[in-house]
């Protein structure tokens, strides 16, 4: 323990002495400089097409078996959705015509295919009209090598063409007037482009709205604008560290980066960052009021807080790390980015925050700025004012202390009672993956489904490609998978370009192609296909039929993501614990601290349910968020613990354990609420993007924050820590002080 504090008081004057601090300030500013200057930026090195499940999953292997034998199949359908309220015309049907006649002597950028529909007579067009004569829907194909900036390019120029063609502006006509035509660009191309389009302008957003939130929060909370500046400024400088790195590191192909991850990366290191900042400076403050030197006030801050700051950002880095365990790319490319963020951010607060205290001293503070009750007395001399009075302590941090020490059962009665009604819903939880249902309704893309969903078949949009190896007999596909509850139409059946022995079959479903209920068909569907070829009398039916489509990926990602969150909870679970037993040395102390962070995520995730189901009318949440918050709630959650805890454990080696108690949670009271609100205020702005999964994340992680912060940490620990008194250390010792000594006296925040 002495070589720890040793180490820690090497650090403090290493990063804060006289000259150490301009030379710290000096390498961060030098990191910058060059890591800017040498490696492309992270969010210019972002790949959306990024492949997200393994080459040995079904519709994987379906997709590739599709491309050889059916290449004029592959291509990704753009679906172009033409709507006149009161009926189409001819005219709008010629104008479809005209269309396919111009994309098909001048093609678009990366088009492999447009069914040529002017060279066909007018009536057999308008057959294809929907029942009421409304719509139309003209699919073009795609290459599938063509990354979503070529396909945006594409649909740009498509765009610009038809409103050269028809004289008007089709896609920004209202659908649901009965004088205009309208155009909407759906399907898998239109439902891409958007999706990436929704995160692009997202990042610029978030970005904006978390610097003016977090600003706001300290000035609000220091009322000092040199203060609130600076872990703006110790995040800006490690953002300048980080997003030079991630683009290096995707350059060379190591890691592949997104839109998305850099969104949540973003609110992730001004939260969390901020929080590192706080726990610092909140100490500092603190000593400043008793100790003269600002020099020993900032050794002893960074002393007696490293510790607790360098636990709290292990746990959430190896917590992110954890993802590395996913095979489900949208979730294993995360593990770096927010991972690297973390620490780095750590780095810099243990390092660069305390050179920029050393530099700017008590003027940190202005126009409130600490000082110990002999300068302020000197102070109101020289300026002929009354005789200050002593700091007072946090009344109501003293107050809750003392409660949770004098009815610590009754505290952890109503907290459980609390925490769990709200867990109760957990279980009540619905999920979807329908990309789809995450877009604002008037996006063009969700439009479009409407539109055909409305007029058509909503299988239409999506058809799964059945597509099995016939050894040469000829099965009834088409009459066999007709007969199917589920199943709208099934195509003539195609034969391989290369092995005429395989198949293919395109079905579609009578249902949404994105939702639960078409996911859940898939398994089904495979069955019955393997039926028809066992009738037949074909061995080993099991490897000889695949599906491919949208409906099949994401049946595989669902399928791939439970079965991630079953291997990389457990983990999380077993490193944190190990970290907390390393740190406190106490398995007891361990158990607890787990149980009330997992207790707190159940409770957020049913907390963000009623918000979200019963107030906010939404019918399910995103496959992937349970994962993500747990692995964000469970170690940002411990590190509040860590935090508190940490002060009590040092308390109570001068005074009673009760009194460590009472003076461990009123102390670290101020700066654990604080930094709490804005971490949950950091995740909270989240919700104000067009994106029901960042919102419905954002929420349910703001709210697991809020909880950690106001009912856990302020409540449920102390009290916990208090009923078990000696036990709570075992198998380490601990030996009860009787009074206080003069070391444990404390300054409250």
């Amino acid at each position: 323990m002495d070589q720890q504090v040793s180490e820690k008081k090497g650090l403090a004057k290493l990063v804060g002495g006289t000259y150490s601090r301009w030379i710290t300030l000096g390498i961060w500013i030098s990191l910058v400089v060059i890591l800017n200057a040498v490696f492309p930026q992270g969010n210019s090195q972002t790949n959306e097409n990024a492949q997200n499940l393994a080459d040995s999953l079904p519709s994987v292997q379906a997709e590739q078996i599709a491309k050889q034998e059916f290449p004029s199949e592959s291509g990704v359908p753009a679906l172009i959705v033409l709507h006149r309220e009161k009926g189409m015309t001819d005219g709008d049907v010629q104008i479809v015509q005209q269309l396919t006649a111009a994309f098909t002597q001048e093609p678009l950028p990366n088009q492999s295919l447009i069914v040529p529909l002017h060279e066909l007579p007018l009536p057999a067009v308008k057959g294809q009209l929907s029942e009421d004569g409304s719509t139309f829907v003209l699919p073009i194909f795609f290459n599938k090598e063509a990354d979503v900036d070529q396909l945006k390019e594409s649909m740009d120029q498509f765009q610009e063409r038809v409103d050269q063609i028809t004289n008007a502006d089709l896609f920004a006509a209202d659908v649901d007037s009965s004088e205009e035509l309208s155009a909407r660009i759906t399907g898998p191309v239109g439902i891409q482009i958007d999706a990436t389009g929704l995160f692009s302008d997202a990042d610029v957003s978030l970005l904006i709205a978390t610097v003016i939130l977090v600003l706001v929060f300290l000035l609000l909370i220091y009322r000092s604008p040199i203060l609130a500046l600076i872990p703006l400024v110790a995040v800006g400088f490690a953002y300048g560290v980080i997003s030079p790195l991630l683009g290096w590191m995707a350059r060379e192909e190591w890691i592949v980066v997104d839109s998305q991850g850099l969104s949540i990366m973003t609110v992730l290191l001004f939260g969390a960052g901020t929080d590192y900042c706080l726990f610092l400076i909140a100490r500092f403050r603190q000593l400043l009021m008793v100790e003269s030197s600002k020099t020993k006030a900032l050794f002893q801050a960074v002393t007696g807080s490293t510790g607790a700051i360098a636990m709290s950002g292990f746990t959430v880095v190896i917590s992110l790390l954890a993802l590395l365990l996913a095979d489900y790319g949208g979730l294993n490319r995360f593990a770096i980015p927010f991972s690297l963020s973390i620490l780095i951010m750590m780095i810099a607060s243990i390092t660069l925050v305390p050179a920029m205290l050393a530099i700017i001293g008590r003027t940190s503070f202005f126009p409130f700025v600490p000082r110990t009750l002999e300068m302020r007395r000197e102070r109101a001399q020289r300026k002929g004012k009354p005789e200050p009075k002593p700091q007072k302590p946090n009344r109501f941090g003293v107050m809750i202390g003392n409660w949770i020490t004098q009815k610590p059962w009754t505290v952890i009665l109503a907290t459980i009672v609390l925490l769990g009604s709200f867990a109760a819903f957990s279980p009540q939880v619905k999920y979807t993956f329908d990309t789809l249902s995450s877009f604002p309704e008037d996006v063009p893309s969700r439009e479009g489904f409407q539109l055909i969903g409305e007029h058509f078949s909503q299988g239409e949009l999506a058809p799964a490609k059945v597509i099995v190896d016939t050894e040469g007999k000829d099965l009834p596909l088409q009459e066999k998978l007709g007969e199917l509850e589920k199943v709208a139409k099934v195509l003539e059946p195609k034969s391989g370009q290369n092995n005429p022995d395989i198949v293919s079959a395109e079905v579609e479903f009578t249902l949404n192609p994105y939702g639960n209920e078409a996911m859940d068909f898939i398994p089904l569907l495979m069955e019955e296909t393997r039926k028809i070829l066992q009738d037949a009398g074909i061995a080993d039916a099991d490897s000889k039929v695949w599906i491919a489509g949208q409906t099949a990926e994401q049946y595989d990602t669902r399928e791939t993501t439970d079965a991630d969150a079953k291997r990389i909870i457990p983990v999380v679970i077993i490193m944190i614990a190990l970290l907390l037993l390393l740190y406190l040395r106490s398995f007891i102390a361990m158990l607890y601290l787990m149980g009330t962070v997992l207790l707190s995520y159940f409770s957020a995730l049913g907390l963000g349910w009623i918000v979200i189901h019963y107030f906010m009318g939404a019918d399910a949440i995103q496959g992937f968020i349970p994962l993500y918050a747990f692995v964000f709630l469970v170690a940002l959650g411990e590190d509040y613990n860590i935090f508190m805890v940490s002060s009590i454990w040092k308390k109570r080696k001068q005074m009673p354990l009760k009194q460590a108690i009472r003076e461990g949670v009123a102390e670290t009271g101020s700066v654990i609420t604080s930094a709490g609100l804005i971490l949950a205020g950091t995740f909270a702005v989240l919700a104000t993007l067009p994106i029901q999964v960042l919102v419905h994340f954002g929420l349910i992680t703001a709210i697991g924050v809020l909880l950690d912060t106001f009912i856990v940490r302020p409540f449920l620990v102390p009290a916990i820590t208090s009923v078990l008194g000696s036990l709570a250390f075992w198998p380490g010792k601990h030996r009860e002080v009787e009074t206080a000594t003069e070391q444990g006296a404390t300054t409250h925040l």
